[in-house]
């Protein structure tokens, strides 16, 4: 696999794209948005300056992964001599199954179809397109230049090759791929989101407030980072997204997204992509603070 298309250039798709371009892959990097096309290079730009300073890479590396992307507002022609075309639009299943109609459509007869969906099943997505043994799940994790993980999700009918193909692809990429069946949530999400819901559920029935959960899981688990910190970084939105998937798909209202939570999307309070979730966020400030609606005193 030489040429890699990449569709969407949001955090995760740029993400993408940054990871293949410095491993010496031509990047096509699709999105329907110049604007959001001029931002991704940005971003890209901007993290490997960060790379250079932290002496994980030199100017040099820099220069040669950004002649390696070429950016499409045409996502048809962005695909036309794709080898891996690799959809990281929004987590939205009728975009999704919409968009991968299209790649069968439009793709060579051979093109692997992976999706970065963090819950959407695969083998649905692979239903609506002419060759459901190419399609596969490949989860990176955010950000994707630095978190080592992909999770491998194998449809229903992704075939063997396509599989190992894609493992073996993942390990050059730097990365540990650990291949996972096709069910709700796969395996990443399906034990995350359950924890960050029940964090939520913590704070909506005033068992402490946002600072002494994360501090609690932080300090008494060893987690990096606190589960409500985490929420927002992921985007409140996905993960309301996601729990609904793992509500749907199991049926069991263990899955049940926290009313709190359904309240906060719907208000439009997402995280750090809104600038407040359960933290507020300033640009340029590294300060972590409790959004006003939760503050204490």
């Amino acid at each position: 696999m030489e040429n890699i298309t990449v569709i969407g250039s949001g955090t995760m798709g740029n993400g993408i794209a940054h990871l293949f371009a410095q491993h010496g892959y031509k990047v096509a990097l699709a999105d329907i948005s110049q604007p959001a096309l001029d931002k991704a290079i940005q971003t890209i730009t901007a993290n490997f300056d960060r790379q250079i300073k932290k002496g994980t890479a030199d100017e040099n590396t820099k220069q040669q992964a950004l002649a390696n992307i070429t950016t499409f507002t045409d996502v048809k022609s962005a695909v036309a001599n794709a080898d891996l075309v690799i959809e990281a639009a929004t987590e939205n299943s009728d975009i999704k199954l919409k968009l991968f109609k299209d790649l069968s459509e439009w793709c060579k007869s051979e093109t692997v179809l992976a999706s970065n969906t963090s819950s959407i099943s695969i083998t649905k997505i692979a239903s609506v397109t002419n060759n459901p043994g190419n399609v596969i799940g490949m989860h990176f994790m955010n950000p994707v230049p630095l978190m080592k993980l992909v999770e491998v999700i194998r449809g229903y009918a992704t075939t063997d090759e396509v599989t190992n193909r894609i493992m073996d692809l993942s390990e050059k990429l730097g990365k540990t791929p650990v291949e996972v069946n096709d069910y709700p949530g796969f395996v990443a999400n399906r034990i995350l989101m359950p924890m960050i819901n029940e964090a939520i559920y913590t704070l909506y029935e005033g068992v402490a407030g946002v600072y002494e959960i994360d501090t609690v899981m932080k300090l008494g688990m060893a987690h990096p980072m606190g589960p409500l910190h985490l929420a927002d970084f992921i985007g409140l939105d996905v993960c309301l997204a996601i729990l609904n998937v793992l509500h749907d798909g199991f049926g069991n209202p263990k899955y049940a997204p926290c009313p709190l939570l359904v309240n906060m999307v719907t208000a439009g309070h997402k995280g750090i992509k809104s600038g407040e979730g359960f933290y507020q966020y300033t640009a340029g400030s590294k300060d972590l603070v409790v959004a006003p609606k939760f503050a204490r005193g």
